[in-house]
């Protein structure tokens, strides 16, 4: 089986405790007639006991889960407390058996004859003979900047590297095929940044896609190593190899040739071919699923508000017949061969912390459910105790479509529960209909939430990520925000004297805005790892944070593509007029800013000014940062932090549910951490 997700790569970064999901949809000829009835399911619900605050933030029990292109086991990855293993269940039956009692492993990936596994970790890659527990270590990244780039299934057990060649200030990339043992066999070299690559079943090189400086491109290989342009596409435009169909054809996801991302057939003449897309015309694809051979689509998934899965091909009964038996529910589908074919069966919902996972023969419907023991949590979540996501719609003030999320909690008064719109990080990314901590422990708390896929995220075409014409500062992107919120409380959700804005990332710097020129909506902020100056925070991270530099894209063409450029004088001094740095004077609201010390998105430093530029001018503001920290918290007590302060800040001030009080060890952490405490927190900093 190969899967081919969506990659969503935000230039400030993603939302905190961001998982996908599953909503309950609201749409229909009057939008706002079905929300309300969706709303009223929610409320004649049983309210919701309250939940531990660490029960919404543990981690998934099994992360990772992977099918044998076989069928004929199921490898996976298992957290126990703060440790992970490697295990290995047999599909016929029988217990599993622990295969590495304690791994770093973050992803799992099997060889294409079922008798290897590849287990990636941040900085190397290992293979495991699953027999005899054989194989080698290979480090990643490093001076090579060595990366995977996908396993070879034209070999019995091998994958594709892709590594950085360096002479004085020239560089040079090359594609290498290494096998289990670590022999390896050259396959290109390139001046360019190769995306992606695609063999033929005999292990040749048909096809890759390389960064031409400007633009991407995909180029057929032909005799002697000439290349041949096949595909040139447009700034942020996609088109993903998967692979190569028994034709000679190319497989791709993206969404070149058209507005919605989709699966595509590219032929050698250069002919473009939409294979399958959203039937409703508005989501863009967010998984492929091929045969385990690479050569055939057999699953498309789309997950922008409601998800849907298709089948595809042989797929489709098979697909038929799960979705009926999951009805409202996001199914996963990994697919095996040989001679008795299995799929592995994933079910999510946004009232699912942790996914459930089931066996599926499709010639005799037969199905079976697995890894119920692994899957249990040491704090369970209830299905009863969690919210719904409504997925809706709503017209902003200039008449146009807008998505959004609601989340209520259940059995509770709409009308009389405060509201916090909880605004996603990218701001290239989207919130997804599935399970959502923060949002969660939020909705347990008695708050309502909102979540809006506002102008300029992903996951509905590229025309809706171009939409706002490069207006994110007190402007467009704002406004969507805004304008959700006031259509919410218009019917009736939310109480009007109590509603927050909180976010991480791209997230907090609309927490800022918020706070800063629409106080008369927002009554308090929460940000974290928050750019106080979008301008200035873009040219640094050109400059000299993570993603300045990174060979597979480049920022500044994706930032100049969106009308953002802070190279741009004009643009550096529209964004910066209207950043909360340069209105520090205007923010009259009580406010929580959250940071960490090494974050290489958000320079840390430009965040303390702020905080220290709003004491000075006398604002309520209080300052936490996670020393040694990045971008967003890891490590449990870090973000427990992050949580009891967000949930103490919002209490405050909109009078939700109290947070549980601190333990010793993170209140001791607290009183080190919190570098300026405004009223709220005076009892952390007693002795």
């Amino acid at each position: 089986m190969r899967t081919i997700a969506k990659l969503l790569a935000g230039f400030v970064g993603a939302t905190l405790l961001f998982a996908a999901s599953v909503p309950v949809r609201a749409a229909s000829a009057d939008a706002a007639a079905a929300l309300r009835a969706a709303v009223a399911v929610e409320r004649a619900r049983a309210p919701a006991p309250r939940q531990s605050r660490e029960a919404f933030l543990a981690s998934p029990s099994l992360p990772v889960v992977q099918l044998s292109p076989d069928g004929r086991h199921v490898a996976y990855l298992r957290n126990e407390g703060e440790s992970r293993s490697l295990w290995l269940l047999p599909t016929d039956g029988g217990a599993a058996r622990q295969l590495v009692p304690r791994t770093q492993a973050g992803q799992l990936r099997w060889s294409r004859d079922g008798r290897w596994l590849f287990v990636f970790a941040q900085r190397s890659l290992s293979t495991l003979e699953i027999a005899t527990g054989a194989g080698i270590r290979v480090p990643l990244l490093g001076p090579a900047e060595r990366r995977v780039m996908q396993v070879d299934l034209s070999q019995p057990a091998a994958v594709i590297l892709r590594e950085r060649i360096r002479s004085g200030i020239a560089e040079r990339w090359r594609i290498v095929r290494m096998d289990t043992r670590g022999h390896r066999t050259q396959l290109w070299e390139d001046a360019h940044w190769v995306h992606d690559v695609a063999t033929d079943a005999r292990g040749r090189l048909v096809a890759l896609s390389r960064f031409m400086g400007d633009h991407d491109a995909i180029a057929a290989v032909e005799a002697k190593g000439r290349l041949r342009e096949l595909r040139r596409m447009a700034p942020m435009e996609s088109g993903m190899l998967l692979g190569v169909a028994r034709d000679g054809g190319l497989l791709l996801a993206g969404d070149t040739g058209g507005n919605l991302r989709r699966v595509l057939r590219l032929d050698l003449d250069g002919t473009l071919r939409t294979l399958h897309a959203d039937p409703t015309g508005e989501a863009d694809l967010d998984e492929v699923v091929l045969d385990p051979s690479g050569s055939e689509p057999l699953v498309a998934s789309y997950r922008s508000s409601v998800p849907s899965t298709y089948g595809l091909g042989p797929a489709q009964a098979g697909v038929a017949v799960l979705r009926a038996r999951f009805p409202g529910r996001d199914i996963g589908i990994d697919v095996a061969g040989g001679p008795h074919p299995r799929w592995l069966v994933s079910e999510r919902a946004s009232t699912l912390r942790d996914a459930r996972w089931h066996l599926y023969d499709p010639a005799t419907g037969q199905l079976r459910t697995i890894l119920a023991d692994g899957a249990l949590a040491r704090r369970p979540l209830p299905e009863a105790a969690l919210a719904h996501k409504i997925a809706f719609d709503y017209t902003a003030s200039d008449g146009r479509r807008v998505h959004g999320f609601l989340l209520l909690p259940p059995g509770a008064d709409p009308a009389r529960a405060p509201l916090v719109a909880n605004v996603h990080g990218g701001p290239i990314n989207h919130f997804q209909p599935g399970y959502d901590a923060i949002a969660q422990l939020l909705a347990n708390r008695g708050y309502a939430v909102f979540e809006t896929n506002f102008r300029g995220s992903t996951g509905y075409g590229r025309d809706y990520t171009f939409a706002p014409h490069g207006d994110y500062g007190n402007g467009r992107v704002q406004q969507d925000i805004t304008d959700g919120v006031r259509y919410l409380l218009a019917q009736g959700i939310g109480d009007p004297q109590r509603v927050g804005i909180v976010g991480h990332s791209f997230g907090g710097y609309s927490a800022l805005l918020g706070v800063t020129f629409q106080p008369e909506l927002f009554k308090v902020g929460v940000a974290g790892s928050p750019p106080p100056d979008l301008a200035w925070g873009m040219r640094w991270l050109v400059a000299s944070g993570d993603q300045g530099a990174l060979p597979d894209r480049s920022l500044a063409l994706t930032l100049r593509a969106l009308k953002m450029d802070p190279s741009d004088p004009a643009t550096y001094a529209r964004l910066h007029s209207q950043s909360p740095l340069a209105n520090a004077s205007r923010m009259r609201r009580p406010l929580l800013v959250m940071a960490g010390g090494a974050d290489r998105t958000v320079a840390a430093r430009g965040v303390i000014d702020y905080v220290a530029r709003l004491k000075q001018l006398g604002k309520q503001a209080s300052l936490y940062v996670e020393p040694g920290g990045g971008h967003s918290p890891v490590a449990p007590v870090p973000r427990a932090a992050y949580a009891y302060l967000m949930l103490a800040m919002l209490h405050a001030h909109l009078g939700g549910d109290a947070p549980e009080a601190p333990d010793a060890e993170l209140r001791a952490y607290l009183r080190k951490n919190l570098r300026l405490a405004g009223s709220e927190f005076a009892a952390l900093k007693k002795r």
